[in-house]
């Protein structure tokens, strides 16, 4: 019997191989690096996976990568991307198979604790987009002493320079030898918007790590290892975006 297959947008058909993310494979294709059978590509352009013939720089797509997340305890100094021009290490040279995996949103490189990995694409669009009410737990320690009233206008809300923020909770759960440990849960995660937002209530962040993100925790994760969601994290995570766990065999 033939199996039929089913056309698909080409930056899918890229990102579902682990070539690049769907907005990389729209770069790709615009820079016209990207052909089908031997022609060149456009943006919006439909491949059959079972049929046609893809190829990125002259190099033939392989098959597409099995889903899959890990969580990774992220040391500082590692930047949140694919691959980084300055050179630094990246989160993928900390994973010993990244074919397909792509960091689920950020954290900034002076940042650590849990990053997801996932190739995919799906989950990883719903899980840093607000709309979909995930959250991210952290743990600030501020230099000195965190003030009540500080907490509080954190909560309140402060403006910065992309417009209004605020922490949905933040409280102090220990004190360092640095300063107290503020623990603090966002709805959102701009570009190092925690930092700011302690700045903007007078409390500089000596040490940000991440603790959760939504129903996933880091737990007693090594700094630099990564392990991959365990089914009933998996299970939750999906439920918790509105989407269907992927079927295992």
């Amino acid at each position: 019997m033939t199996s039929i297959t089913v056309p698909e947008r080409l930056n899918r058909y890229l990102a579902r191989r682990g070539i690049a993310s769907r907005r990389a494979a729209d770069a790709l294709i615009e820079e016209g690096r990207v052909q089908v059978n031997g022609a060149p590509t456009r943006l919006g352009t439909l491949v059959d996976p079972g049929a046609d013939r893809v190829t990125v720089d002259g190099r033939p797509v392989g098959e597409p990568v099995p889903l899959r997340t890990l969580v990774l305890n992220k040391p500082t100094g590692v930047v949140s991307t694919r691959s980084d021009p300055q050179g630094r290490p990246t989160v993928l040279d900390l994973v010993e198979d990244p074919r397909g995996l792509v960091p689920v949103g950020r954290l900034d490189a002076d940042s650590r604790g849990l990053l997801l990995l996932s190739s995919d694409g799906a989950l990883a669009l719903r899980v840093t987009h607000p709309r979909h009410g995930i959250t991210k737990l952290y743990r600030a320690t501020v230099d000195g002493h965190a003030p009540a009233a500080a907490l509080r206008r954190i909560q309140t809300g402060v403006s910065l320079e992309d417009g209004p923020a605020r922490a949905l909770e933040a409280k102090t759960v220990t004190t360092s030898r640095y300063g107290d440990v503020v623990e603090v849960l966002m709805a959102e995660g701009r570009k190092r918007e925690v930092r700011r937002l302690f700045a903007a209530a007078g409390m500089r962040v000596v040490d940000l790590c991440r603790v959760a993100v939504g129903p996933v925790q880091l737990g007693r994760l090594h700094e630099g290892q990564a392990r991959p969601l365990n089914a009933v994290e998996e299970r939750a995570l999906y439920e918790a975006v509105g989407l269907d766990p992927p079927r295992r065999r």
